[in-house]
């Protein structure tokens, strides 16, 4: 099912009727596509024609500067968007790149337009969609400017395992993580060296640990205080990790 995870994420927003779901799927089983792993899906500058559902694997939006920096401004997890109403624009001011291997499936404009149309619970689901991805991007820019390097650290792993567990894709505490030290150096605006620093002291505290590609979380509630972490910004998000129905 290509479409399950994002199905997953926007039932935790609101209640899809069946014949919703059935659309989404159906919809994102149509052009799915596959890249390696740093390839870029679209890159500023590109005109986008399409709104790009992640299926499997993980990727970023991103800024580089002349001189070869990065800056990444989100991670994509299956059942992501990347990007919403992105294909309103003339041309992208930022890349959207894989960060391993990735499925992703390709709406077009009108199809995506007719789904919300079509089933107006839809439409309220990719609408507080769109704004949990608005504040986690208001929460990562306080990690960036007011955060220390071991809250911020821990702040997005708490975050990105609460993102996967909502869509079922943690068991026992663990989950996938394939991200580099130098990918969470990016996103945060630390160096590499920093960031291991700070990984390898947050696994001190027994908390976490980091492994081949596995984040296991040992304890949840610790991991969450040590980040100073508010789920409000999750929304119902945080509502379906732990459980709870969302709205109907």
């Amino acid at each position: 099912m290509s479409g399950k995870f994002l199905i997953r994420k926007l039932n935790s927003f609101n209640r899809l009727p069946q014949k919703g779901e059935e659309a989404i799927q159906e919809i994102c089983s149509r052009r799915i596509l596959s890249l390696a792993r740093r390839q870029d899906i679209i890159s500023e500058g590109e005109d986008p024609r399409t709104v790009n559902v992640i299926i499997d694997g993980w990727a970023c939006r991103y800024k580089t500067l002349e001189d070869g920096r990065r800056q990444i401004l989100a991670f994509f997890v299956p059942g992501d968007l990347a990007d919403l109403h992105v294909y309103i624009l003339d041309a992208m001011d930022h890349s959207i790149g894989t960060l391993t291997p990735l499925r992703y499936a390709r709406m077009s404009p009108a199809e995506f337009e007719a789904l919300g149309n079509d089933y107006p619970a839809v439409l309220r689901a990719l609408w507080c969609d769109s704004l949990v991805t608005a504040a986690i991007q208001r929460e990562w820019l306080v990690s960036v400017g007011q955060r220390t390097a071991l809250e911020s650290v821990a702040h997005l792993i708490c975050e990105l395992y609460l993102r996967l567990k909502t869509i079922g894709l943690t068991e026992d505490g663990k989950c996938s993580f394939p991200l580099t030290q130098s990918d969470i150096a990016d996103a945060l605006g630390m160096t590499q060296p920093h960031v291991s620093r700070t990984l390898k002291e947050i696994e001190q505290t027994g908390i976490i640990t980091i492994g081949r590609g596995t984040l296991t979380v040992h304890h949840l509630a610790k991991l969450k205080e040590l980040a100073i972490f508010n789920p409000n910004y999750l929304h119902h998000l945080y509502d379906a990790a732990h459980g709870r129905p969302g709205p109907s």
